[in-house]
């Protein structure tokens, strides 16, 4: 069987990912199951960049095939941001709390409907020192300025999905996998992957 690590100690992620690969005939590890492992450097400017970093530097450092993503939110009002910064939007040491704040804040005197956004995810497939292949995943909505629903992790509760008018947090792991941009990303890997074994 072959092993897999998913590059992130973030339980929400692992939770996500670990769903999407059930029927797939691998072992599923993440950086929680090496504490002594370091933090990747993300110096990159773009989520292509840093997940490609991030891919190299955990296979190098476990010396097992890993699978590391770059994701964040694209707000047009702001130009982009929060962009490859939506984790420490509000700082280094931010909470999803602190970051959902700044982001209100900020939105506050923007008129509702140009409030559009926009999840994007970059995968990054690392084995024997490559980056072997690379897939994104994007879904459209728009921000809210009062979070609605209790799942999902960071930006979810304020994050309105076009398609179908209700949070990221009001949706299951399992709703979300259908249409987040990290579901539709990990949609293409597995595709990918399972031709790849084949």
């Amino acid at each position: 069987m072959k092993t897999l690590v998913l590059a992130t100690k973030n339980q929400g992620k692992i939770n996500e990912l670990i769903k999407a690969t059930e029927a797939l005939d691998i072992k599923v590890l993440s950086l929680v199951d090496f504490p002594n492992c370091p933090d990747a450097p993300e110096t990159g400017e773009t989520f292509e960049e840093n997940a490609a970093q991030k891919a190299l530097f955990y296979e190098a450092y476990t010396h097992l095939p890993c699978l590391a993503d770059d994701s964040g939110l694209e707000v047009d009002a702001l130009n982009g941001a929060p962009g490859v910064r939506s984790a420490r939007y509000a700082g280094t040491e931010a909470t999803d709390n602190d970051n959902n704040q700044k982001l209100v804040s900020e939105l506050k005197k923007v008129d509702e409907k140009k409030r559009t956004a926009r999840y994007k995810c970059v995968l990054a497939y690392a084995e024997s020192g490559e980056v072997v292949q690379s897939f994104e995943g994007a879904c459209e909505g728009e921000i809210l300025l009062s979070p609605r629903g209790a799942n999902g992790f960071g930006y979810d509760p304020y994050f309105l999905l076009a398609e179908i008018e209700r949070t990221a947090a009001e949706i299951s792991i399992e709703e979300k996998q259908k249409i987040s941009h990290r579901g539709k990303a990990f949609e293409l890997w597995k595709k990918w992957f399972l031709e790849k074994k084949s």
